[in-house]
Order: C-alpha cells, then structure tokens, then sequence
C-alpha cells in the first residue's frame, strides 16, 4: 500500500528517485519492476509496480478491440505504457512522451494511491490539492453516497 505525496526531483538524464520507504517494498515484492503510463483524468503519470500493472492489463485485455470507444481506451493506456526498473539507487527513467504527457521538469511530487504512485508536475499538483480543498470546502462539492457514509 503507497500512501503520502513526496517532493522528487527528476534529475538531468530524465531520472526519478523513489523515496528510501517505498524501495523495500519495490525490490522485495516486485523486484523494482515497474510500469510506467498516463493518467487519463489529469495531467500526471500512473506508475505501478509490474505485479499490480498486470492486473490493469487483464482487465484492459477484456475490453473488445471491435467497440471504438474500449479500442481507444486500450490504445491510450496500453500504448502508453512503459516498463521501467528501479536501478542500484532506487531511479528509474521516464520517457520523452511521459514526461510531455505530465509536464514534468526537475520539480516533481511522488503521489501514493493504494497500489499505484501518481507522478506530478510539482506547482500542478499544489494547485490540484487547492482546488480540491476549496471545493469540498465551498459546500458545493457533491457527496456521492459512499462519501455520505464516509467518517475520519
């Protein structure tokens, strides 16, 4: 489980370095395979861990490829997808067409989501955040029925 959003720092040669606390995990339980696409909703990149990324492909592969609406689905996740591996130091690259995708330059944040990492554009996702807090804030955020029953 990843949770927490962290400042990263994507370095000269398109590398971002996982914090120290998930490495263990990533090495260990997914030998630092990872799988690297776009996020569809936002302008941020979705990274998982090759394990987790498999079942995202099973479900893809259910959708039929003769309805356009799921063969476009397929098209935009699947053939954007990228396998990446943790190197000695816990980096791994990102490529020109990811990095594009999220507008990512050397200030980055690492977002945990459950089983997966959102990657941000540093000043995007501070504003993501305040938006999101003002909207709940403002009384005109919608409560779907699962949230009405939510409690901290």
């Amino acid at each position: 489980m990843f949770r927490g959003a962290n400042k990263v720092t994507l370095d000269s040669k398109s590398r971002l370095t996982i914090p120290t606390k998930y490495r263990e995990t990533l090495y260990g339980d997914f030998s630092g395979k990872l799988v690297c696409t776009v996020d569809i909703q936002n302008p941020c990149l979705l990274l998982y861990p090759l394990a987790e990324w498999e079942d995202v492909e099973l479900k893809l592969s259910r959708l039929s490829s003769m309805v356009p609406q799921e063969r476009l689905f397929q098209q935009v996740i699947l053939g954007n997808a990228t396998e990446c591996e943790l190197d000695k130091n816990g980096r791994f690259l990102i490529s020109p067409v990811l990095r594009e995708h999220a507008n990512l330059d050397k200030a980055c944040m690492l977002v945990g989501q459950f089983n997966k990492f959102e990657i941000w554009h540093e000043a995007r996702w501070q504003q993501q955040m305040q938006q999101g807090i003002t909207s709940i804030q403002s009384g005109d955020f919608e409560l779907t029925e699962r949230l009405q029953d939510f409690s901290l």
